[in-house]
């Protein structure tokens, strides 16, 4: 159990060493209900509508349109990676497109209330990876518990207390497994780095989503929108890739290119 595990306690027992050595703020997990609605009212999309100001409801709009494109991005990522992570290509079944459809539709309803975009956290990913735990009733349980936590104030205020070395010890190594997860993804596409085409392309990427990101702006001001350097890095790929002559790669003609991974789908884990 100690080696499924050693994630959630690593953060348990950082939270508590913190916690004796006083680095922690419980006053507002002592000032917070045991009970209450995760939804605060002037937050939700439906609080805009009482006074609209039609102007900066169209701006909002057109503002979020180049983001959600770094959503999609991160969903697409995502899928590659789990389906790599687990050996089940996911990309073929329940498809793709059938999972962005439904982390569109989750996304959209949860904007209303205030909430952010419900794509597939790289982070969940490097958990897979290190618990080796792939059957989805387990995400199912999981998210059974995180909705019915979420109605106590409490609880979630114990998670704003934890500390920033908590936070940033556990992020150091989830993210560092997805990065590696993603380099294992192009290893075995066989990219082609030898072609300055592909070395051009992946180099842009990289130094945008980085560069831009640890700026000190923080982001690109295009005047009416700002885009994250994950944005720009996954716009740019995407348009060079589309653009520069002497692509090697054509959909179709390489299966296991096309799925991202060489594996064979489990029958017994349609279900």
């Amino acid at each position: 159990m100690i080696k499924i595990i050693p994630i959630l306690l690593g953060v348990l027992g950082s939270y508590i060493v913190a916690a004796c050595f006083g680095l922690c703020d419980f006053s507002s997990v002592k000032e917070a209900a045991w009970i209450g609605l995760p939804v605060k009212w002037e937050n939700t999309a439906f609080h805009v509508f009482s006074n609209p100001n039609w102007g900066l409801i169209v701006a909002a709009i057109i503002a979020i349109i180049p983001i959600s494109l770094a959503t999609m991005m991160e969903h697409i990522g995502d899928m590659c990676a789990i389906s790599s992570t687990t050996g089940i290509n996911y990309l073929e079944d329940p498809g793709l497109h059938r999972t962005l459809v439904g982390d569109g539709l989750a996304t959209a309803l949860a904007s209303l209330f205030g909430a952010p975009a419900n794509t597939t956290y790289g982070e969940n990913t490097g958990v897979l990876n290190l618990t080796k735990v792939y059957d989805p009733r387990v995400i199912r349980i999981a998210a059974i518990f995180a909705i019915l936590l979420s109605f106590c104030p409490k609880f979630s205020a114990l998670i704003g207390a934890m500390p920033a070395a908590t936070i940033g010890g556990v992020s150091l190594v989830l993210y560092g497994m997805i990065s590696a997860v993603g380099v294992r993804n192009v290893v075995e596409n066989q990219v082609n780095f030898k072609s300055s085409r592909n070395v051009l392309v992946m180099a842009l990427i990289l130094v945008l989503s980085i560069g831009i990101s640890y700026s000190q702006a923080g982001s690109l001001d295009l005047g009416f929108t700002k885009l994250s350097g994950l944005a720009v890095g996954a716009l740019v790929g995407i348009i060079l890739n589309a653009v520069l002559p002497g692509k090697d790669y054509e959909f179709g003609a390489n299966e296991q290119g096309d799925k991202s991974v060489d594996f064979e789908v489990n029958p017994s884990l349609r279900k």
